[in-house]
């Protein structure tokens, strides 16, 4: 595609409920949006098509966050898709194969969080980053940044997934490290920690949640949505909070709080 005079923004993990939420909501804010998955979805990526902003354009690039030896042509498709890349957004993610017993985790599953949660976004962005510091910025005007979808499970202990939680606890020292590295180039850093979310990843424990929230689960008492979420990352990535960097936003509802 030829150079957009749109910002543009890279979403990995962008056909699944949050990712799309994110792909909208940086769409009204004047991006145009690279949207990467594992796999291409026509009528999911079609519907996500007529569901943003007006005048704005998708891309999509396949790829697997975990594939380390296939990051050089992920990377290469990602800036490619529109000749620049102002945002990348590491969302994708999976999440414990079993919700159980801590003491019955096994090795597979804990390895597959951490290659997809934690490693493959660590080499992922920094090949990001390395490209981002080769290319020149588009304009003065046109802030760059990294930004990390963990989870309110970085801080908040779950037992029930336990090497999901010890995943995104990892990433959420890694949005620090790379905020550190970066500032000085000009590049910001944000984490965003997600709560309660309506998606296919917490379906299959809706009845459980559903039964908190009848309890009084959260001070926002509420399941949160794809769209909280994406207007979340969508300020960041926009520049409205300039003078800050390497800072975790709790989109969760308060879930975070500890109160009584």
């Amino acid at each position: 595609m030829k150079r957009t005079k749109r910002r543009v923004a890279a979403v990995t993990g962008g056909l699944g409920g949050i990712g799309q939420g994110i792909v909208k909501a940086l769409t009204t804010r004047d991006f145009d949006v690279v949207v990467c998955g594992r796999e291409y979805k026509r009528e999911t990526f079609n519907a996500l098509k007529s569901s943003i902003a007006e005048d704005a354009k998708l891309a999509f690039v396949s790829g697997d966050v975990g594939n380390l030896d296939d990051h050089p042509r992920y990377v290469n498709e990602i800036f490619g898709a529109f000749d620049r890349l102002d945002c990348f957004v590491n969302n994708a993610g999976v999440s414990a194969k079993v919700r159980g017993d801590l003491l019955e985790v096994l090795p597979d599953s804990y390895d597959l969080n951490f290659a997809v949660n934690t490693r493959g976004p660590f080499f992922l962005t920094q090949a990001i980053c390395k490209r981002m510091l080769a290319d020149e910025p588009s304009s003065q005007a046109s802030m760059r940044s990294i930004i990390f979808i963990s989870s309110a499970n970085a801080a908040v202990a779950a037992p029930e997934r336990g090497e999901y939680t010890m995943s995104k606890a990892a990433m959420a020292m890694m949005a620090k490290l790379f905020a550190v590295r970066l500032a000085p180039t000009g590049i910001v850093v944000y984490e965003v920690r997600p709560g309660l979310i309506k998606t296919p990843m917490t379906a299959v424990a809706s009845e459980r949640f559903e039964k908190l929230l009848a309890e009084g689960f959260t001070p926002i008492n509420r399941w949160g949505m794809p769209d909280d979420v994406g207007r979340a990352v969508a300020t960041m990535a926009a520049g409205d909070i300039p003078f800050t960097t390497g800072a975790a936003i709790q989109v969760d509802g308060g879930l975070h709080i500890h109160y009584y």
